[in-house]
């Protein structure tokens, strides 16, 4: 299995789909483990920091669960469906640990604390249970499951933030690479797990991050995702008590590294990015046209209830400043269908909000309730799912048409292109993107070209998910 990385979204990861780490010599060690993620990117960048800790530990990867002694899920709470995908690999697993005695099985991230005595000891389908803030513990966790007993820690931390691990790049294209800014959130939407299963906010130190961000470039790589789940939040303050950092200071130090190194993040909470952030992407051309903002409803009524301290007129302001200092700025949205109490005028509200901002692409999802959030503490679930559903359709319809419309007004334009390698329908044709998160395919020349290398692309047509273009030729 690969990572979702597709010509239609880069980062699509987001949905929920399993990720398995590149293959080593099998002969080289002797244990494997082999590791699938869900959900958002911080849970693949988790990953990756587990694959480190193991790897230290002597362990090497395997794309084959069946090759491994070690078979880790690192979850997802944040949608009903991922859960149930979850536990259904599981089930699978547990049938091939059957078959293969000494076979460990642990699950990490945010399923980990909520489900852990269900997994452990009512279902039995796991060795070992570790939360986001546990990681460095593997070792001696998997040494007491290799003994019998039922490992778990998940203990939430309030300086963990990994930042002396090197990460080790799974299934990585060479050319981007995500990296880790900050851990946890403050923001207590109420539909949202995310406080209760990795945490209060916390900020890595920017000099560690400067570091594997020049490392990351040294050794190749031509893109980096700065990550948090609010990374405009990020705010560091040296132990030597000199002045602190904010998120557009880090920003400005990351693009100043090279600009051939390109510069991307993820994701902005509306009440937090600033003028400073959105100066700072005007003045450097590496950092990336495009932002990813969340606005979850576009009724002001379902915001309050949703905790999202923002009404629907003061998000469009937001809208028009981001457009106002950079007019060429792609943005994109997640999008709930059928929050609760949610009426027809609150949906008609969310397709206007929409149609206002012209996303290029949103997540789209509808309510799926999670135990232990606000939400499901005040609320009640009372949109029928049948109702959801269909005004997730009816969402998911809008977007098409904007998708569609954004990326024909693209057609005759010229974009510098960062390639990330084959087409995935054609080897005959590269896939790359733009600067506002665009994928362009092109078909290949007698021009020698690798990826990692930035073009120019004309667009001569598209589809709804992507631009198609040729390379243009001095």
């Amino acid at each position: 299995m690969q990572t979702l990385t597709t010509e239609k979204q880069h980062h699509e990861s987001r949905q929920g789909e399993a990720y398995a780490p590149f293959s080593a010599d099998p002969n080289q060690y002797d244990r494997l483990f082999y590791i699938e993620s869900y959900g958002c990117q911080m849970n693949f960048a988790d990953s990756e920091v587990v694959a480190s800790i193991l790897q230290d530990q002597g362990y090497g990867a395997t794309r084959l669960p069946d090759q491994a002694d070690l078979i880790l899920l690192n979850t997802c709470s944040i949608r009903e469906k991922a859960e149930q995908t979850v536990r259904k690999r599981l089930t699978e697993f547990k049938q091939l640990k059957r078959e293969k005695k000494g076979l460990l099985i642990g699950v990490l991230g945010c399923m980990a604390e909520r489900l852990k005595s269900k997994f452990l000891e009512e279902e039995r389908l796991v060795d070992l249970v570790v939360g986001p803030d546990a990681y460095r513990t593997l070792p001696q966790l998997i040494d007491e499951a290799g003994t019998g007993q039922k490992a778990v820690n998940v203990l939430l931390s309030r300086d963990e933030t990994y930042a002396d691990i090197a990460p080790v790049r799974l299934s990585s294209n060479g050319v981007s690479a995500f990296v880790s800014i900050m851990r946890g959130c403050n923001n207590m939407c109420s539909f949202c797990v995310v406080p209760f299963t990795r945490g209060r906010e916390r900020s890595r130190d920017n000099s560690s991050i400067l570091g594997e961000c020049s490392d990351l470039f040294e050794k190749g790589y031509r893109e980096v995702t700065l990550l948090g789940q609010n990374v405009d939040s990020y705010h560091y303050t040296p132990a030597s008590g000199s002045n602190s950092i904010n998120f557009a200071q880090l920003l400005e130090q990351v693009a100043r590294i090279s600009p051939q190194l390109r510069v991307r993040f993820s994701t902005s909470h509306p009440k937090d990015i600033t003028d400073e952030v959105l100066h700072t992407m005007a003045r450097f051309s590496n950092i990336c046209r495009y932002i990813h903002l969340p606005v979850q409803s576009g009724s002001t009524r379902v915001l309050q209830l949703m905790n999202r301290t923002y009404t629907r007129e003061w998000y469009k302001a937001k809208v028009d400043r981001i457009l106002e200092l950079l007019p060429d700025c792609g943005i994109s949205s997640d999008i709930i269908a059928g929050f609760c109490t949610e009426t027809e005028e609150d949906h008609q509200d969310t397709l206007d909000i929409m149609r206002y901002s012209r996303y290029d692409f949103s997540y789209m999802f509808f309510y799926s309730e999670r135990p232990g959030t606000l939400a499901q503490r005040r609320y009640a679930d009372d949109i029928p799912e049948t109702v959801k559903k269909e005004r997730l359709q009816q969402i998911v319809a809008v977007q098409n048409e904007l998708s569609l419309l954004s990326n024909q007004q693209d057609i005759g334009k010229v974009f510098e292109v960062l390639i990330e390698g084959n087409s995935k329908r054609d080897d005959q044709a590269w896939m790359g993107r733009n600067t506002q998160n665009k994928v362009l395919v092109f078909p290949k020349t007698e021009k020698i070209l690798k990826p990692g290398d930035y073009v120019q692309v004309k667009v001569d047509a598209c589809t709804q998910a992507t631009l198609l273009g040729s390379l243009v030729t001095e």
